[in-house]
């Protein structure tokens, strides 16, 4: 007797090999896949199946086995971190120890972490190296890309169960990207700006959430001061950002300086989520009747409709127990204008009720 096939219309997503016999199968095999991720992992079979069936190369199928391989092994090495704030550094890898940008990276590092962050640097020499000694091994990751002339993780973080080792920049930057809090960045050279510009990239546009992002120079240095006045000239003034995008970024040149722009930002905003058509703005303290007006006065251009409003959880929240117990404005965010919230959630975190 043959056995039950689901129609074909009931499968779990509209994305399938091609073959009906075949998608059964596989959908066979989601019975040991959580019920929540069965679509997804079904999907994620069925591109693996139609990558083999499509004729592509075996290069680029190591390079998408492995790709994947470190995504999965990634997450299962931040996962028993996920609640904890975490600040990337980057900066070169030739600077060495004795250099004012070594000792200004081990300071902070070890300076922040004494606030309770973790710092998130390559696993090489140089600046990384100075932020895992300042921070220590303990509230460090080594996110080491593995180079012909430079693969060996720094002593510090050598042997640590939080040093992943890359094969591609790709999927490194994914998680510098996902799991960091804050970002301050060193005088460097390719790569550092490389890492800037991206960096600024993202959260401009909205593909990263807003984070604080501060160039450090240290004692003597204008590299971070000429990069500034280089975006300032030719970019800003010319019409290539606008003049709201500068406050994206913030040159500082002292540790202290640094460590206060990256624990700012939390002082009142904590994360954002858009549920549905809504931005939903998880905050640390209430919004007052005043505050919230002050707000509407001063961004309602970017709103779509509607108003900037309290809130309770959501419902979508409150099944992912998705940090209900925290305060929360909503607003119909245009998706456009990211420097602006910035200024909004900036408004927020400056105001006198925020903690210090």
């Amino acid at each position: 007797m043959a056995s039950y096939r689901l129609p074909v219309t009931k499968l779990p997503s509209r994305y399938r090999t091609g073959d009906d016999d075949l998608d059964h199968r596989i959908l066979d095999l989601m019975s040991a896949v959580d019920p929540d991720h069965r679509e997804m992992v079904f999907e994620m079979v069925v591109t693996a199946v139609r990558l083999s069936r499509e004729g592509v190369d075996r290069g680029d199928l190591k390079l998408v086995t492995a790709a994947v391989k470190e995504l999965r092994y990634s997450f299962e090495v931040f996962a028993p971190y996920e609640e904890v704030l975490k600040c990337t550094i980057f900066g070169s890898a030739r600077i060495k120890d004795g250099d004012p940008a070594y000792a200004v990276a081990r300071d902070f590092a070890a300076t922040i972490a004494a606030r309770d962050w973790m710092v998130i640097t390559g696993a090489g020499p140089g600046i990384m190296e100075a932020g895992h000694e300042g921070a220590g091994a303990d509230r460090s990751f080594g996110v080491n890309i593995m180079l012909p002339f430079e693969s060996d993780a720094n002593p510090v973080i050598a042997g640590d169960p939080k040093l992943i080792n890359y094969r591609y920049f790709f999927t490194r930057k994914v998680m510098f990207m996902k799991e960091s809090h804050a970002f301050v960045l060193l005088p460097g050279g390719f790569g550092t700006m490389d890492e800037s510009f991206e960096l600024l990239t993202l959260i401009q546009t909205g593909k990263s959430d807003p984070a604080p992002v501060v160039l450090l120079d240290p004692p003597g240095s204008t590299y971070w001061e000429h990069w500034y006045r280089f975006v300032e000239t030719e970019l800003q003034s010319k019409g290539l950002i606008s003049k709201d995008d500068l406050c994206l970024v913030k040159v500082v040149d002292t540790v202290d300086a640094a460590v206060e722009e990256v624990c700012r930002f939390y002082r009142t905003y904590h994360s954002l989520r858009f549920v549905g058509s809504r931005l939903v703005l998880r905050l640390h303290r209430s919004v007052g009747d005043q505050e919230l007006a002050a707000l509407n006065a001063e961004f309602g251009d970017i709103l779509v409709s509607g108003e900037i409003e309290r809130i309770e959880a959501t419902d979508a929240e409150i099944r992912d127990d998705d940090h209900v117990g925290l305060d929360r404005i909503t607003l119909r965010f245009d998706r456009h204008k990211w420097a602006r919230l910035r200024r909004l959630l900036d408004n927020l975190n400056d105001h006198p009720e925020s903690a210090s």
